[in-house]
């Protein structure tokens, strides 16, 4: 979202609105109006957790190499895995000092918690016939201890915390996927989640689930500081700077992984395709991660992207991977990935309006501002086919393409409505920028943003390799997918049951026909911008 020019600097408040609202979370005091719809380390090592009894182990797969989601899934799931007693602010946290990890490697914990004692439990995230999780394994009771507290960077305002090691996790027979690690501390006094990722080492022949980290992280206020905003709630206090090295403030430690990303998750382990697991920072690392790769999936709220993994997810499709973008404001923000003192890929660097006072790109690396703007402006159509138009919107998707194949069994008419599922930021396709072609729009949902008609397009393009291209254009899409009811409850920002039957059954088409190979070979492209935009 494209803020920076709003006089006033409401960025840093309107981002804090932003996530209150996308997430359904209840709005934080003192937050003002904003305009929004611009247009287009250190410490010793603590116990490890691997020796005879240092832990208890249910049981698991054998190994990456016989990973099965299909007989994953069979496995009895944990419905308990909620955080249900969160307790005070700093009763319990903590981090991993990795994103992500290989089968079978460790990475450490550091915990800081008021309780003398506290446990870990890993959690797969998955379908489990319905649990989402299953309990892979848990520490005994280990030795709670206060950290210090945080610093802030002078400069950058980035927090920093240099909390020493509680813990090493050894992850030998986790299955690959996406785990929340749940700390409980002692006396039901808190708790709190930590997500890591069991990567997947190769993708050939599998639909790769993307965790958005740097998202994550841009969003993270813990400590008082994220990339919008300082404690002041201005725009001038943000971060330019955010690190990993710090527990996830929202959703009780969890980051936007529950909200934007496991209710897909569950759905596309319950289909039951072969499936592969990965990190932006992995895919920014790994030149050849995505080589063979069927589909690629970025999930609800991927916004923050390094020219490397959009160089790699570009790629992926020249070579017949498919795209899907189950989100909005995707591939919006440039970053450049540092280290930290506890590893590479650490840091999220994004200067946006202020990028001339980057280090870095007085050093010829490229600005950290929005992909579309200058210098170096590489608008984010080229790859999604659609581009973000702006915030905050509340309005219904309108079907106007029912004879798609992604429509396939859902019963749609021309015109149809489905209440709120266009919002909180919505993309469009506009010819105005780079647009893959032919590139056929789905839905076509007019929207007024801030007193701006426009309108909210989901849209599918093909290109030579057989790769198909999906973007969703409404940032509720793999929220909509656990509506329920009649929407009367506000639960899920209002979505009924009838939007979450539709984008179900759309998004088992779409993975299905993805996981079976170059979708344009089998379901091409019909350019249609002509009839629904008029003469584009």
């Amino acid at each position: 979202m494209d803020q920076e020019h709003i006089p006033g600097g409401a960025e840093g408040a309107g981002r804090r609105r932003f996530l209150a609202i996308a997430t359904g979370a209840a709005t934080a005091a003192g937050l003002g109006s904003v305009a929004g719809c611009a247009s287009g380390g250190g410490g010793p090592s603590g116990a490890t957790l691997r020796e005879k009894g240092a832990g208890k182990e249910a049981a698991t797969e054998p190994g990456p190499a016989g990973f099965d989601v299909k007989t994953e899934n069979a496995r009895p799931g944990n419905a308990d895995w909620r955080v249900t007693k969160a307790g005070p602010a700093r009763a319990i946290e903590g981090f991993a000092d990795k994103v992500s990890v290989l089968p079978g490697e460790s990475f450490g914990l550091h915990v800081s918690t008021t309780a003398p004692r506290f446990t870990v439990s890993a959690y797969r995230m998955g379908w489990y016939g319905g649990a989402r999780a299953r309990l892979v394994w848990r520490s005994e009771a280990l030795p709670g201890v206060r950290q210090p507290e945080h610093t802030v960077e002078a400069g950058t305002r980035m927090v920093r915390t240099r909390w020493a090691r509680t813990a090493t996790v050894d992850t030998k027979g986790w299955p690959e996927g996406c785990y929340l690690l749940r700390l409980d501390a002692q006396g039901g006094e808190g708790q709190r989640f930590v997500p890591v990722t069991v990567r997947s080492a190769a993708t050939a022949g599998r639909t790769v689930i993307v965790n958005a980290v740097a998202t994550w992280q841009a969003y993270n206020r813990w400590g008082g500081y994220g990339s919008y905003d300082g404690p002041s709630g201005g725009y001038a206090s943000r971060s330019l700077s955010v690190t990993f090295d710090r527990p996830y403030e929202y959703d009780d430690g969890a980051g936007l992984f529950l909200v934007y990303e496991a209710p897909l998750i569950a759905l596309a382990e319950r289909l039951g395709i072969p499936l592969a697991y990965a990190t932006t920072t992995d895919v920014a690392r790994e030149r050849r991660l995505l080589e063979g790769a069927t589909a690629v999936l970025s999930l609800g709220h991927d916004e923050y992207w390094s020219p490397e993994q959009r160089a790699h997810f570009t790629a992926a499709r020249d070579a017949g991977s498919n795209i899907a973008v189950l989100g909005a404001n995707c591939c919006f923000r440039r970053i450049r990935l540092e280290p930290s003192e506890l590893g590479p890929d650490r840091t999220v660097v994004c200067y946006k309006s202020s990028y001339d006072q980057d280090l870095g790109f007085r050093r010829g690396q490229p600005a950290t501002v929005d992909f579309r703007a200058a210098p170096g402006a590489d608008p984010e159509s080229s790859l999604l086919g659609v581009i973000y138009d702006g915030y905050p919107v509340d309005a219904p998707y309108v079907v106007t393409n029912p004879g798609h194949w992604l429509f396939e069994g859902t019963g749609v008419k021309a015109g149809d409505g489905f209440a709120h599922l266009v919002g909180v930021e919505y993309d469009k396709v506009d010819t105005g920028f780079p647009t893959p072609r032919p590139i056929e729009i789905l839905a076509h949902s007019p929207v007024v943003c801030e007193g701006r008609p426009s309108h909210q397009d989901t849209a599918y393009y093909t290109v030579p390799s057989g790769a198909g291209v999906f973007a969703t254009g409404t940032m509720r899409w793999v929220e909509a997918l656990d509506a329920t009811g009649d929407g009367r409850s506000g639960a899920n920002h209002g979505l009924d049951s009838r939007a979450g039957a539709l984008t179900t059954r759309v998004t088992e088409n779409l993975l299905r026909v993805f996981a079976a190979g170059p979708a344009g070979k089998t379901h091409p492209a019909q350019d249609n911008v002509a009839s629904v935009y008029g003469g584009s």
